[in-house]
């Protein structure tokens, strides 16, 4: 059963005669624990029609690039065959995801889609809302609870959501059973609709992101295969290992006692929820439970929470007044050293841990989340300005990051910059914002082993290339 708090109608229009239920797909990429897909398979039931799932592929989405495109497609080439196997077509369309929708809804009964809070999926969902002519509901599925349901405003910091989540969260940790299919779809039954004429295929991953007009500069990487297939088995195998000691190692770079699921997340090839349960039943000790839930609901949906309601949330503007206002008293502190973006990209500064970890994103797509902070905090302090700082460091997170621009990006990169954060002594260039470290870095960590660790990954990448 979907919690009644996860819908929302987005227009008045009513159910129309049509020849299908269309799930509009974007946020959760997956066929598996996905709550749109089933409300929309119990309403396709309920009025005697097949579900269709629509997906609108564009060479625009905002700064992505092949190697995102890879990663998502792997998925949905996934996603496609869990679908045919419950007798549901999937029609992939290259164009903009709301027109795609749109054109597809013609021929709707009715159309429900999945939830993305950033401000382009908004707009894209406003669009579709108001241009089909019958009912549009929409559904949350990668959030364990609502945004607007936990709170009405930006959250401060952490420990102001935590207590608000608390209270709702055990209410939507329900599992999801899957919904059998009635009318059951079949490849005639599609093509005699013409629902998808121009449908792309997934087959050859590979072909079809060389085809896309999109940037190629940034490739796919060998660390991380997309779809809900390799999302579990990271799961499992964290949940069978390095759960047991996330409490006391999480932080420890080389160790990479991490579950690895963030870029999963990202393009919904997995559910939060999902995860939340499969944590609460394993044997690994409380406090790893503990922190790793804390983690992946409260800090995940702070960062939510952020982008709900803060219009620039990519913008230097959306930093508390207090860090603005500690940073601009500093702008004119020296700076011994300065870099600018393409020196950073390059991982060319005096720091040979900050190289590792650019190194890391720029080759692997990932970095382990201790280095993002001390990488981020770098940034600022090598940058001309902070504004300067905090552009460069969105961009580079963007674009080398398999999981950037979503939520959890814009919320992490503000966050070096004193987004929910309080004021600390005050230091030279920081101000009292935080700041980190060589000296603490190394105090910390084994940052040695961590240069290894990417020596041996960044090796790893150029072999399977």
């Amino acid at each position: 059963m979907i919690e009644r708090e996860r819908l929302q109608l987005l227009n008045d229009a009513p159910e129309i005669s049509g020849g299908y239920v269309l799930y509009w797909m974007q946020q959760s990429q997956r066929a598996d624990f996905n709550p749109a897909l089933e409300w929309a398979i119990e309403n396709a039931n309920r009025l005697r029609l097949p579900v269709v799932v629509g997906f609108g592929l564009t060479d625009g989405y905002p700064e992505a690039n092949a190697r995102h495109y890879t990663f998502m497609l792997e998925g949905l080439r996934e996603v496609e065959v869990a679908l045919a196997s419950r007798g549901i077509a999937f029609v992939i369309r290259r164009g903009a995801p709301d027109a795609v929708a749109i054109d597809l809804a013609q021929r709707a009964a009715l159309v429900v889609c999945d939830r993305g809070y950033l401000r382009h999926q908004k707009a894209w969902r406003s669009r579709v809302a108001k241009a089909c002519g019958c009912r549009v509901v929409q559904v949350e599925g990668d959030a364990v609870v609502p945004a607007d349901l936990v709170s009405d405003k930006r959250e401060v910091a952490a420990r102001t959501l935590r207590p608000k989540i608390g209270r709702l969260r055990d209410g939507f940790l329900k599992p999801l059973r899957a919904t059998p299919v009635a009318v059951r779809d079949t490849a005639a039954a599609v093509a005699q609709r013409r629902v998808h004429p121009d449908a792309i295929a997934l087959s050859d991953v590979g072909a079809l992101v060389a085809r896309l007009d999109i940037d190629h500069s940034i490739g796919p990487v060998a660390r991380f295969r997309g779809g809900t297939a390799e999302a579990k088995r990271r799961l499992h195998a964290f949940l069978n290992g390095g759960l047991s000691r996330y409490a006391a190692e999480r932080g420890e770079p080389a160790l990479a006692q991490v579950s690895f699921l963030s870029a999963y997340l990202h393009f919904g090839q997995i559910s939060p929820v999902e995860i939340a349960l499969e944590t609460a039943r394993t044997d690994a000790d409380s406090e790893g439970r503990a922190v790793y839930l804390e983690e992946l609901i409260v800090r995940r949906e702070l960062a939510i929470n952020f982008v709900e309601y803060e219009p620039d949330y990519d913008r230097y503007e959306c930093l508390p007044r207090w860090a603005r206002d500690t940073l601009d008293r500093h702008r004119s502190d020296p700076r011994p050293h300065r870099y600018d973006a393409d020196q950073l990209a390059a991982a060319r500064t005096h720091d040979p841990y900050w190289n590792a970890a650019m190194r890391e994103m720029r080759d692997t797509g990932y970095m382990h989340n201790h280095m993002r902070m001390y990488w981020g905090k770098k940034i600022l302090e090598w940058s001309a300005s902070p504004e300067e700082g905090f552009a460069t460091a969105l961009a580079l997170n963007n674009r080398y990051f398999l999981d950037g621009r979503d939520p959890n990006s814009y919320a992490n990169v503000a966050w070096c910059f004193g987004l929910h954060d309080r004021p600390w002594p005050e230091r030279p260039i920081f101000g009292t914002v935080r700041s980190m470290t060589q000296g603490g870095l190394l105090r910390k960590v084994d940052a040695d082993a961590y240069v290894a660790a990417v020596d041996w990954l960044v090796a790893a990448e150029g072999v399977a290339r």
